[in-house]
């Protein structure tokens, strides 16, 4: 009698502990229905790990209960008492109570929104609408990265390749879907990215789901943007965003940026048609054609070259690409742009994408150029279209070897064996 009374005190003490009870709309969890129920399954779950002993999971109980009310016949909501259930809790490497995950196709995401049944709710019904695109093998519309924006979407698995090995400049937003702040942004950081295209990359990463890249750039709040620097990346060289919240503060903010990281353009003799790269990618494309060098010597090129260098340098963050050939090297490049006929040097600036051009017609000197290139990058300036309505053929040409130009040797002429009358001389 008393050993029965015994077990029954144990078995009321344990009842009481469970956090949620059969009335409630909240599944309770379990390692013998979980993968059924859960993992395996085509639903979208939100699951709470509590310990009953938990303080904050006890605050909880009344939002998840509220969540779970509001959610059902949409997403299922369940519960683990995981320090009961420790095999559980370690299979999803549960550290501290409550955690709670998004379970949706076999893949699991950390919930980090606020607590309430909002939160929850909001962040329930994007994995199910995520869930629902990805079987139609779309992007939702709607996402801080997805339709047509230029904001490229970035992930821990391509996080490396696409932003910390490349040379390129990024800048990239942390964000959470639930967060008002990111969705007042997120037009503006897709205006800036597309201002900012073929210059500065811009990214955007869900923090909630991507936690490595975000624990490692110690993101703690969001939205939370980060410069990461053209070239070389190291962890002390990555920058915080400080500038203001509208498309045009972050275009100000990311180029000046860029002229700060930016290295200088190279300065390229055009030989071949693998040289034109240069001008094929680039917003427009300063063109120079130097004198002959027999005409203008190895220290009187390096003079102009070193003018070019520069001006390109000063224009750097403009991504111009900067060439030039030697007079009469490249007939049909000059013919294209008219130049060369008052003579050489000569400069253009061309599109290569719209086919327009406009020509120096001011002094090839650095102050004479700088004029030209500022009307140019103001809007102002005459162009016409390229001759032929394509980009010229390019002949293929040694390169300068950075030598003077020596004049070809004269023939030597052999008269020895020539006979000559008086009267023929």
């Amino acid at each position: 009698m008393l050993r029965t009374l015994y077990l029954g005190v144990l078995l009321c003490a344990a009842g009481s502990l469970a956090l949620y009870d059969s009335s409630s709309d909240v599944v309770e969890l379990t390692p013998n229905n979980f993968d059924k129920l859960v993992t395996n399954s085509d639903e979208v779950w939100i699951v709470e790990f509590y310990a009953p002993w938990c303080g904050h999971c006890k605050n909880l109980v009344p939002e998840y209960k509220k969540t779970a009310r509001a959610l059902k016949g949409i997403v299922k909501v369940g519960a683990v008492d995981a320090d009961n259930h420790k095999s559980l809790s370690s299979k999803y490497g549960i550290k501290g109570f409550p955690t709670i995950k998004i379970f949706s196709g076999g893949k699991n995401t950390p919930y980090q929104g606020q607590r309430t049944a909002e939160g929850f709710v909001d962040a329930a019904i994007k994995a199910a609408k995520d869930r629902a695109y990805d079987n139609l093998g779309k992007k939702p519309s709607g996402s801080s990265s997805s339709g047509k924006s230029d904001v490229i979407e970035l992930t821990d698995e391509n996080f490396k390749e696409l932003v910390l090995d490349s040379e390129d400049l990024w800048l990239v937003e942390f964000y959470a879907p639930w967060c008002g702040h990111c969705k007042n942004l997120e037009p503006h950081w897709a205006k800036a990215a597309t201002e900012l295209k073929g210059k500065v990359k811009v990214g955007a990463l869900d923090a909630t789901v991507h936690q490595q890249m975000a624990s490692r750039y110690q993101v703690q709040g969001y939205p939370t943007i980060k410069l990461f620097p053209s070239g070389k990346k190291t962890s002390d060289s990555v920058e915080d965003y400080n500038g203001g919240r509208t498309s045009s503060d972050i275009v100000a903010w990311a180029l000046d940026k860029l002229a700060e990281n930016v290295a200088p353009p190279e300065i390229i003799q055009v030989v071949n048609e693998e040289t034109m790269k240069a001008c094929a990618g680039a917003p427009l494309c300063v063109v120079s054609v130097l004198p002959h060098i027999l005409d203008c010597n190895a220290a009187c090129r390096n003079d102009y070259i070193s003018v070019l260098a520069r001006l390109g340098d000063k224009y750097k963050n403009k991504m111009w690409g900067w060439i030039w050939a030697e007079a009469g090297a490249q007939p049909a490049l000059e013919e294209a742009l008219e130049l060369g006929g008052f003579g050489y040097p000569a400069m253009a600036v061309v599109n290569a994408k719209k086919l327009k051009f406009s020509t120096l017609r001011g002094s090839f000197s650095e102050t004479g150029i700088n004029e030209f290139l500022r009307d140019l990058s103001f809007g102002r300036g005459q162009t016409a279209p390229v001759k032929g309505a394509e980009m010229p053929k390019i002949v293929s040409t040694e390169p300068w070897d950075g030598k003077d130009g020596e004049l070809p040797p004269e023939e030597d002429i052999d008269l020895s064996d020539v006979d000559l009358e008086k009267d023929e001389l």
